[in-house]
């Protein structure tokens, strides 16, 4: 059996789809719906049962799981960025790691980890090592704690693996509200209005122009499950494309993907803008100081475990990922 935490949400219910799509149904996704409309993340997914992230903990204290479980795939957390509330965080995302972690060491199970590129502040290398690694917030934190903690206390009786994420995009997210990818926002701003937003200059970058490692959920899954099917490989590791795109460039891609579909002519960037189809807003104060300006995943260590597939540009993920959200809005 595999176990999926926060299996309902983004990244969790892409990763049960695809151990689907190669053959496996023995899921038990953990996850607490009680913002119920994550649910539809599942509804073309098979699973074994679900469990509420609460009732979860009291199983495996019971031992109901003992002996059973190959993997468990922890992608549950609070991921809002803007939630600073240091301590839900830190029982969310820290503590309830920590337990999983010690279930796993007992039992021999795989145990695959979401951490986060948040863990790297405001720096400019992005490689996995401590001398580069200051989050910038409390969930950033968490992150990195956690991270701490299995360089300090891992003991080797089983596959542990923490992925740090870059900017995910992709289907199934649309759960996450302002939270969501800038992919998605742009996506539904164009279809509304005719336009779409991005901020204005900030951090020494023009408007529009700064810069992140953005990487499609589709390769997020690839390599989560290129773990699951090599367990003698431990660590923790970039998970990005290695390229850092610009949000114009996020911008200009989705729209020209929705223009294709309209069957109109794609347009540059600077088009788009002299058009005022592209627009800028002032950069939020809130955000001043807590704000990455650029990513860029160093994927060295990734590939030096053997993954070599090739990992979609924003041209490319954004068109696939355009073209699904548009079979679903036929579809619903």
């Amino acid at each position: 059996m595999i176990i999926v935490t926060g299996g309902a949400g983004f990244i969790g219910a892409n990763i049960v789809k695809g151990l689907n799509e190669r053959g496996r149904d023995d899921i038990i996704v953990v996850d607490n719906l009680e913002h119920g409309d994550k649910f539809l993340n599942l509804t073309d997914c098979e699973i074994a049962d679900y469990r509420d992230k609460r009732d979860f903990l009291a199983d495996i204290d019971k031992g109901l799981y003992a002996g059973r479980v190959e993997a468990i795939f922890h992608e549950g957390a609070c991921s809002d960025t803007m939630n600073h509330d240091g301590l839900y965080m830190m029982h969310n995302n820290y503590e309830f790691s920590k337990a999983l972690l010690a279930f796993c060491e007992r039992e021999g199970t795989q145990f695959l980890y979401a951490s986060s590129a948040s863990v790297y502040g405001a720096g400019r290398v992005f490689r996995e090592e401590r001398a580069v690694e200051a989050p910038l917030n409390v969930y950033g934190y968490s992150k990195f704690l956690f991270d701490q903690y299995v360089r300090r206390y891992a003991t080797g009786a089983c596959q542990v693996v923490g992925f740090r994420y870059f900017n995910v995009y992709g289907p199934r997210e649309q759960h996450k509200g302002r939270m969501a990818s800038v992919a998605y926002h742009f996506f539904h701003q164009y279809r509304e209005t005719g336009q779409v937003r991005l901020f204005g200059a900030s951090g020494g970058y023009a408007a529009g122009e700064q810069r992140r490692d953005f990487v499609s959920v589709e390769d997020v899954v690839n390599i989560n499950l290129h773990f699951l099917w090599h367990k003698n490989l431990s660590g923790i590791y970039n998970v990005g494309t290695g390229r850092a795109q610009t949000f114009n460039d996020v911008a200009t891609a989705t729209v020209n993907a929705l223009r294709r579909h309209d069957g109109k002519e794609p347009l540059t960037t600077a088009e788009l803008v002299k058009r005022e189809i592209i627009t800028y807003i002032p950069f939020p104060e809130a955000l001043v100081g807590k704000y990455q300006s650029y990513t860029q995943a160093n994927v060295d260590a990734l590939r030096e475990t053997g993954y070599t597939a090739s990992t979609y540009d924003v041209a490319q993920g954004a068109s696939r990922y355009v073209e699904w959200l548009l079979s679903r809005a036929r579809a619903g």
